[in-house]
């Protein structure tokens, strides 16, 4: 590992084809309270966490209207506006009636809304990705995508992301706007999203891996994950970061925290190298756990 820890290490990504970006990103919904639901328990930690991702080469920050909600996005705007050089994605289209609670909403007249209030808690004229968080099952799913292409056209959004879709998704909204980002879930025990990261990798378009560090029950003793971590003195969840930089050149991994000093101890993940015996064998691994 080296003894400059950077995200930089994780090499490069181009959203959009336009904007550049380190590979390893920031997580930003651990920045609230519990259940995610209003302030962080330590404020301070939460500011002192963001402002250390640029000196550790974070440039790719992804969070949410429903953070909080509104709790993560105004943070980021209060300790790293006006944003030199990191792109600032964040995601719209649930509701948060309380904590636990999730709904999708999907209205283009509520949609809009969402990208206006990001645009004001951020103070940005245009968002450079703004994603879907859901699609909602009641609402067309056309009427959506026909909504985010026109705020794109007014200028008000640069690229668009999806979230927890399929590759029919993905390819119904390629009629409307390009597809920059796919946010699904995906990590050493989750593969369900194979199929979309294949189709992601031909296209070009990033994907974001969420809840990427669900990986604590293969860390048994005699497991690849375990032995994988002594070999590389890491511990378990970096080396489980490793692995999903290794997998794919277009996996964007945004693990999340609100203490500055688990911050560094993501970005080393960043700086691990996994041979590939290893990279085989923890893949091996997961896939018996499925």
């Amino acid at each position: 590992m080296s003894a400059t820890l950077s995200a930089a290490r994780a090499g490069q990504f181009k959203v959009g084809g336009d904007f550049t970006i380190n590979r390893f990103g920031f997580g930003a919904m651990r920045l609230t309270g519990k259940s995610i639901w209003g302030d962080p328990q330590d404020l301070a930690a939460a500011r002192a966490t963001l402002a250390r991702l640029p000196e550790l080469g974070i440039n790719f920050i992804d969070t949410a209207d429903s953070y909080g909600p509104f709790v993560s996005e105004d943070l980021i705007r209060e300790v790293l506006h006006p944003y030199d050089h990191i792109l600032v994605a964040t995601k719209g289209g649930l509701t948060r009636p309380g904590p636990e609670i999730w709904r999708p909403l999907g209205r283009p007249e509520y949609l809009r809304q969402c990208v206006m209030m990001s645009l004001r808690r951020l103070r940005l004229n245009r968002i450079d990705l703004w994603q879907l968080h859901r699609i909602d099952p009641a609402v067309p799913r056309d009427e959506q995508f026909s909504v985010i292409a026109a705020m794109r056209k007014e200028g008000l959004i640069r690229h668009v992301g999806l979230c927890d879709v399929g590759v029919d998704d993905i390819e119904a909204a390629r009629k409307y706007f390009p597809v920059a980002t796919v946010q699904n879930r995906f990590n050493l025990v989750n593969r369900s999203s194979e199929d979309v990261l294949t189709y992601c990798e031909r296209h070009s378009i990033g994907f974001i891996p969420w809840a990427p560090l669900a990986a604590g029950a293969l860390a048994h003793p005699g497991s690849a994950l375990l032995q994988t971590a002594t070999e590389l003195k890491a511990t378990p969840s970096q080396v489980a970061l490793a692995w999903l930089l290794k997998r794919s050149k277009i996996m964007l991994p945004v693990a999340g925290t609100a203490n500055p000093e688990h911050l560094v101890e993501n970005v080393a993940a960043a700086n691990l190298e996994l041979s590939d015996a290893a990279f085989a064998a923890l893949d091996i691994q997961g896939r018996n756990a499925l």
